[in-house]
């Protein structure tokens, strides 16, 4: 059943006109998929703005309609953001009972299930209230798993093109918890009348998926600038950005590496808290500027510094799992419990980094064997590991342990 109520969407007034995110593989606006390919640059820029738009939505709490190659397109909104009203509108829209998407990380934190890769979608059979929604999603609030042992569920496994996939992974580009409400809409004729009558912005699932991958090739370098720092005087910043303005990272070019040689390389994800407020929670700063200094000392090399915060939940989440780590969770642990992987990080950008700044052979300065195969698997040569090594600092004995004993650093 598909209704059309009277009043507009949280995302758009009616009447607002199409806002269709036209991407790579977008398809058409009224919901029909037009299928996978590989985009060319301006294929790469479509889709980039497409998800780069959706994300933004999303975060400020607006309703977004994921279309996926198979299947129904998805009617979502962050579970961050939901309300009654917004719990309401979307069953008034789709006609249907909203359903809440959760990772399977989030899922096994609640008891709902045992690990596995891929997204829950969990079903009520009558409507659902906000509360159960945000208690769902949100780690610091309490939640009995007795409760909702007679919801039926759907576990979705991570390659699938359900639009569920592609809806939490809008999540996590959006920096939010990775959790939804969400309700199906049938193509083509109620996601037509969504995007045009009510103005709702509407995304393919390819755009979302790949936006990670379009991102990193689609890196620019847009500023570069000399910067003398306290341990290297002779450093250059070099600022690269995405052609959808998205996220910048910047390389630290410390003296004139020899373009025949292995460089000295450390990849650094920003860390707010210890690098620049001094946190003593992890060792980042000290990581930070101990790699500037031995990079200096060795006669030159690179630091790429990659917005990859909390390895790459954000800022916001981090918080939250610093709340959880109070509570004697380890770091592994507390992203999970967020819903995300132990580790988020994405590797593709810094390659595409060494890369345009001619390094294609590094000598690795980690303690985290992972990153060494990582960089390798995007085609970088990686020809040596550089121990990274700090003490402890009586306060984050824990952390470098859970690094140790949970994450393989060789410390």
């Amino acid at each position: 059943m598909d209704t059309s109520p009277g009043d507009p969407a949280p995302g758009g007034p009616a009447g607002a006109g199409s806002r269709v995110a036209s991407g790579a593989a977008s398809g058409t606006a009224s919901g029909a998929p037009s299928g996978r390919g590989v985009p060319g640059t301006s294929g790469r820029r479509a889709s980039l703005r497409a998800a780069d738009r959706a994300s933004a939505d999303l975060r400020r709490g607006d309703l977004v309609l994921v279309r996926p190659d198979e299947g129904p397109a998805l009617l979502i909104q962050a579970s961050e953001s939901v309300t009654a009203e917004s719990i309401d509108a979307m069953r008034r829209l789709t006609g249907r009972l909203p359903w809440v998407v959760v990772t399977m990380q989030r899922a096994a934190a609640v008891g709902l299930d045992a690990r596995t890769d891929g997204v829950m979608r969990i079903e009520p059979e009558s409507l659902v209230t906000e509360p159960l929604v945000r208690d769902l999603a949100d780690p610091l609030q309490t939640i009995d798993p007795a409760g909702l042992a007679g919801i039926p569920r759907t576990v979705l496994p991570a390659d699938s093109r359900d639009g569920a996939v592609a809806a939490i992974k809008l999540a996590k580009l959006a920096r939010l918890l990775p959790a939804v409400l969400a309700a199906p809409v049938e193509r083509p004729l109620g996601t037509e009348r969504l995007v045009t009558k009510h103005g709702i912005l509407s995304v393919g699932a390819f755009d979302i998926e790949n936006y990670d991958l379009h991102a990193a090739r689609s890196l620019e370098q847009v500023a570069d600038a000399r910067v003398p720092l306290a341990e290297s005087l002779e450093t250059r910043v070099v600022a690269f950005r995405p052609t959808d303005g998205g996220q910048e990272h910047l390389a630290l070019v410390i003296g004139t590496p020899a373009p025949e040689a292995p460089t000295l390389v450390r990849l650094h994800s920003e860390c707010f808290t210890g690098d620049f407020l001094g946190s003593l929670r992890c060792d980042c700063g000290q990581q930070l500027r101990g790699a500037v200094a031995e990079i200096a000392r060795h006669g030159a090399g690179v630091l790429l510094y990659l917005a990859q915060e909390g390895r790459g939940i954000g800022l916001v989440n981090k918080l939250r799992a610093y709340r959880l780590q109070d509570a004697r969770f380890d770091t592994v642990d507390a992203n999970e419990m967020l819903g995300y992987d132990a580790d988020e990080r994405l590797y593709q950008p810094a390659a595409e980094m060494l890369r345009q700044l001619g390094v294609n052979a590094v000598r690795l300065m980690t303690n985290n064997p992972e990153k060494v195969d990582q960089l390798a698997r995007c085609g970088i040569n990686v020809v040596e590991r550089v121990p990274h090594i700090f003490p402890a600092n009586g306060h984050n004995e824990f952390y470098l342990n859970t690094k140790k004993t949970r994450s393989g650093h060789l410390l």
